[in-house]
């Protein structure tokens, strides 16, 4: 042990009394976080609700301070006082941060690349990895992207280098929106068509002089029509989809068409 020790010239030689010391520094530290955890929440609960979350945001820096103050108290007893050991030890707790902090390195630089390519930009409904929400935040270490469920979800820049990014608005307020209806094949498809095409071109939510399109796709168990238009802002693109859906839906019931049913299997069930 003591070999090993002198072989990290920055560390002293320490006895029992030392290790109970720092033992004892160590529970100390514990113990005080988790009061200070346990006072901060009983006040939290007490407070009004904008006071309450300020307040329990305070919970991890206090930890924080905590625990640094205790390894402040610790360094001396294990390292040697004298400017050679300061500098080995910063040089080694460098090392340790650089190693632990490549992938944040790795996100700033990404985010400076993300901004001076101008990949996107806020107001834009990107998707990444299968999140698709609006840029709202474009930090420096990360992205800020908010789901149509209202959901605020933070990708860290450095998974851009893998991941394949789409933008659905690339800085306009428009958005190309796709309603979907599935119909039995035995139909008058250039009627639907046509119906379908009126359906999106009376929408008051259409950005106006854009083109509405209609795409039909047979399958197996009938036919799969996508209505396609641009919706003036890109916010309201959900219910754009959903008057879309509804009115073509309409339409489509006061023609008599058939909606498709397709087999489907229950959760869970076995092929036979």
């Amino acid at each position: 042990m003591s070999e090993g020790v002198s072989s990290l010239g920055f560390l002293r030689k320490i006895d029992s009394s030392d290790v109970l010391l720092i033992i004892a520094v160590l529970l100390l530290a514990w113990l005080l976080a988790s009061a200070v955890r346990w006072v901060l929440r009983r006040v939290a609960e007490n407070m009004r609700p904008s006071l309450r979350l300020s307040i329990l945001r305070v919970v991890p820096l206090a930890r924080l301070f905590v625990g640094l103050t205790a390894m402040m108290v610790i360094v001396p007893i294990v390292v040697e006082p004298s400017f050679q050991s300061v500098v080995a030890l910063l040089a080694s707790v460098g090392l340790a941060l650089a190693f632990a902090l490549k992938e944040y390195v790795s996100s700033l630089v990404a985010g400076v690349v993300t901004i001076l390519e101008n990949t996107y930009q806020p107001g834009d409904w990107i998707e990444i990895d299968g999140i698709y929400g609006e840029v709202r935040i474009i930090g420096v270490r990360a992205v800020h992207i908010v789901t149509a469920e209202d959901n605020e979800v933070i990708v860290p820049h450095y998974q851009f280098w893998s991941k394949k990014i789409s933008n659905a608005t690339s800085g306009s307020h428009s958005v190309l929106c796709v309603a979907d209806f599935y119909l039995d094949a035995d139909h008058d498809g250039a009627a639907v068509w046509r119906r379908l095409e009126e359906v999106g071109a009376s929408s008051a939510r259409r950005k106006p002089e854009t083109k509405v399109s209609v795409v039909a796709q047979e399958k197996p168990w009938g036919t799969h029509y996508k209505l396609k238009a641009y919706v003036k802002e890109s916010r309201e693109q959900f219910d754009f989809v959903t008057d879309l859906t509804i009115q073509g839906k309409e339409a489509l019931r006061a023609m008599k068409v058939r909606f498709a049913q397709a087999p489907y299997a229950p959760a869970g069930a076995k092929h036979a």
